[in-house]
């Protein structure tokens, strides 16, 4: 199995600790070389949009779409809950990791680190600081009220809610926007212990030594 793409990408890398924890076999490969996308990239993801993946024969983009195909090919550990309540409020916690928590952690991320070291080109820093001073704080806000006190989003376990939620804090942080313990100690807490996990600390320490951090 072949994954495409960049774990700095939150959507990368959150389907990169999902196959990581389900101890799936796959290769993660660059989407790009010198002149651009490469070709079996975009077999894989026709629109561009990371990650893709290739099995064999088989390819399909999207890191839901992904995840779900490595879910059905190896079902345990489970990370999926089967509960129906349980099922249906880890996908809501996807869906605000992948909507809600990454358009914030986008405007940062790029504005601060893509644009001007991978384009070449200075990023709108004021859009960044507006989107850390206004959109930053109601995320973290949320979050500081609804985590239970076992450290976990869904089942009082590790599951897929908790890294689709973490993996774009982890983005932010590589460009210093991190949750304050002080003010959001709950929060704070949670986040050090999800990153802390093996699956999610090897990948993060690959990318602060990419960025020279």
């Amino acid at each position: 199995m072949i994954i495409y793409g960049s774990t700095l990408s939150p959507f990368v890398r959150k389907t990169v600790v999902f196959a990581r924890e389900k101890g799936a076999d796959f290769e993660l490969r660059a989407p790009r070389d010198p002149s651009g996308p490469t070709a079996e990239f975009l077999r894989a993801s026709p629109f561009g949009k990371m990650p893709a993946m290739r099995d064999g024969d088989f390819t399909i983009p999207d890191s839901t779409a992904i995840i779900t195909y490595i879910d059905a090919l190896q079902p345990q550990p489970n990370l999926i809950p089967t509960d129906p309540q349980a099922r249906a409020r880890t996908i809501w916690y996807e869906e605000f990791g992948d909507t809600i928590v990454a358009a914030c952690g986008g405007k940062i991320f790029f504005n601060r680190v893509v644009s001007p070291r991978f384009f070449g080109k200075p990023g709108d820093l004021g859009a960044a600081d507006e989107a850390q001073r206004t959109e930053f704080p109601r995320l973290v806000d949320y979050l500081e009220g609804i985590l239970p006190a076992s450290g976990y989003l869904v089942e009082d376990r590790f599951t897929l809610a908790d890294i689709a939620v973490a993996s774009p804090f982890a983005t932010m942080a590589h460009a210093q926007c991190a949750v304050d313990a002080a003010t959001h100690p709950k929060t704070a807490a949670y986040l050090a212990g999800i990153l802390a996990r093996p699956s999610f600390a090897e990948v993060v320490a690959q990318e602060k030594a990419l960025l020279g951090a």
